[in-house]
């Protein structure tokens, strides 16, 4: 395709010429993906289906299209499943406060829709994080024995 369109001729029938020679010389032949459905061929064309598709390829969630309000409200539900898996009081508390934080923030310049949001309560998380973690064996006892010596000091080296 590196020559150019001469004069005089239309540009239909040039890129035809250089379809059908380029058919006559096997440049299709054994393309990868011949024969197979062009992928999405039949369904009705969404409008959105480049965000979709972005999505998809990237994957990422759907939650970072969202506006700020809406975020916040699906992060506050979801809020007692994410410090299910913490392992400290502090960590639940720490977790708690960092979204309140930001929900003061959008709160005092809201952005986006206007969603009512309130803060989260950090003692009521907290005392459902407790009750819904398991019970836990008590640590075995160590056996009464000689204890174990101390590892030597590391300037005990050059006393040798």
């Amino acid at each position: 395709m590196s020559e150019r369109k001469p004069p005089g001729v239309t540009f239909e029938s040039w890129v035809d010429r250089q379809i059908r020679t380029a058919q006559e010389r096997g440049d299709f032949d054994n393309l990868p993906g011949a024969g197979e459905p062009l992928p999405g061929a039949g369904e009705t064309v969404d409008e959105n289906w480049w965000i979709k598709d972005y999505i998809h390829r990237e994957g990422i969630s759907g939650d970072a299209l969202l506006p700020p309000p809406l975020r916040l409200r699906k992060e506050i539900e979801r809020l007692p499943d994410t410090v299910a898996e913490l392992t400290t009081e502090q960590a639940v508390r720490d977790a708690a406060h960092e979204l309140n934080r930001r929900i003061a923030e959008h709160l005092r310049a809201p952005i986006g829709p206007q969603i009512a949001i309130a803060p989260v309560d950090v003692e009521g998380l907290v005392e459902r994080w407790r009750a819904d973690r398991p019970r836990r064996a008590p640590a075995p006892v160590p056996e009464v024995g000689e204890p174990p010596r101390p590892k030597p000091r590391w300037w005990h080296r050059f006393r040798r």
